[in-house]
Formats: C-alpha cells, sequence, structure tokens
C-alpha cells in the first residue's frame, strides 16, 4: 500500500453567495517535489492557499495532510500537523530583531512557552538553532537588525527564515518575489530551490513569473476561473492550447 501523500486536497470548493471561487479541485502533493500554481488574475491561486491553510473554510471537500483530514482545523493547529504557510505581505514581528524572530519561531517548534529570559537564558540549544536557521538564509549579519529595518528582499529572506524554523512538512510560498527587485529575488529563489533539493519536504508556489516556474517547478496546476484546467510536467503544461489561451496569453497583454 503506497503510503498516503503529504498533501491532498479533495473536491476543494469554496462559495461567495452565487460565486464559486474555488471549485471542486482535487490534488496530491508528495514529498521532495516542488509544484507551482498558476494562473490569471482572479484564477483562485490565494483563495486555494488559503483552504489548505485554514484561512478560508470550505463550502465542500476535504484537505488531508499525510492522510489525516484537517478541513476542520483551525490554520494553528493546521500548523502544528506540518502546514507551513508564507503569505504575499510579509507577515514579522517589527519591533523584534531578525534573531528574535526566528527564535521565537524555534521556541514555538519546540513547545517550549513564550517567555523571553526564563526561555533563552536556560535553552542555548535553542538559540544555536535559531543563529543557524539566520545563517542558512544568509541573514547572520543582520541579526540584531528589526524586520522595519531591512530591505523588502531581507524581510523575504526573513520570513522564510520563520517558516524553516517551524520546520513544516509542507512549505506554502504565496509569490515570493513580489515586489523584489531584479538584484533581490536570486537568493530567495536559492533558497526555496535548497528546500526542495533536501527532499524530505513538499513545496506549493503560488507564482506569475513563468521564468521562475520554469526553473523551479517539477509540477504544474493551472487554475482558471477556479476550476483546475491541467497539471503534469512543466514543458508538457506550458505548451498546452488551453493554458496558452487561459494564462501565458493573459499574462502578455498584462505585460
Amino acid at each position: 500500500m503506497l503510503p498516503a501523500p503529504a498533501l491532498e486536497t479533495r473536491g476543494l470548493t469554496v462559495r461567495f453567495g452565487g460565486h464559486v471561487a474555488v471549485n471542486d479541485v482535487s490534488c496530491r502533493f508528495t514529498s521532495g517535489t516542488l509544484t507551482a500554481i498558476v494562473g490569471p488574475n482572479g484564477a483562485g491561486k490565494t483563495t486555494y492557499f488559503n483552504l489548505i491553510s485554514g484561512q478560508l473554510r470550505a463550502s465542500a471537500g476535504q484537505v488531508l495532510v499525510e492522510g489525516a483530514d484537517v478541513t476542520n482545523l483551525a490554520p494553528s493547529a493546521r500548523a502544528k500537523r506540518g502546514l507551513g504557510r508564507a503569505f504575499q505581505l510579509t507577515n514579522l514581528f517589527p519591533h523584534l530583531t531578525a534573531l528574535e524572530n526566528v527564535r521565537l519561531a524555534v521556541q514555538s517548534r519546540a513547545e517550549a512557552g513564550w517567555s523571553f529570559l526564563s526561555i533563552w537564558n536556560s535553552r542555548r540549544d535553542l538559540i544555536e538553532k535559531a543563529e543557524a536557521v539566520l545563517e542558512r538564509v544568509r541573514l547572520e549579519d543582520q541579526r540584531n537588525v528589526p524586520p522595519s529595518a531591512l530591505s523588502h528582499g531581507d524581510q523575504r529572506k526573513l520570513e522564510v527564515a520563520l517558516l524553516i524554523a517551524m520546520e513544516p512538512k509542507v512549505f506554502m510560498f504565496d509569490e515570493p518575489t513580489a515586489g523584489m527587485s531584479v538584484d533581490e529575488m536570486p537568493t530567495v529563489l536559492e533558497l526555496i530551490h535548497d528546500i526542495k533539493q533536501r527532499g524530505d519536504a513538499t513545496v506549493l508556489l503560488v507564482e506569475h513569473k513563468m521564468d521562475v516556474v520554469r526553473s523551479l517547478a517539477d509540477r504544474i496546476v493551472v487554475l482558471h476561473n477556479g476550476t483546475l484546467v491541467a497539471d503534469g510536467e512543466p514543458a508538457t503544461v506550458i505548451a498546452s492550447p488551453v493554458v496558452q489561451e487561459a494564462y501565458l496569453g493573459l499574462e502578455a497583454s498584462d505585460g
């Protein structure tokens, strides 16, 4: 018997009044793979992410993590089951340093409580783990800098650090290069590539830039008007007429 996929959605659907934003989407995502979820604006990509991570309640269907139904769990409970989510807008503690942001995530993962002094003075192992995560995302030199003083690119790197510190089974990145300069993009993309290459996690990526998708994805899932219209290897999906019409053509016309 094959093991359950790291993440699965079965008939996932959400309606807002008479509008169906995500329509009966069924997908299985396995460990060690990176799947890009693409489609034109309004296709339902971020809404699909919100249903998976629990920010939205599904009208129908299921979300399963390693075969366990998490459909009715809150976002925090889903995170404990292994779902890690980064958002389009950075979600950081602006008045703490970069290291303090990461060590809170490490502390939470270790279920060590939330008191700064009582925990951190006695748990050097957790401090060292936080420092190692900062080094992994190339922010060790910014350890004492608050997020508000970091560049946009470094803020995105710090958000990746928080995800890594939580050690999720599934990493979900929603347009991680949004708002970045050309010079800032490569480092964040390298971090995502590194997560994939380690082979022990599942990566989902919502991204508009097709060059990014081509360079990272093992698989592309295409949503259009909330419906799954294509799913497969990048070269095959990108070349399909439905994608050329529904996504690539619109992307070209949008500039």
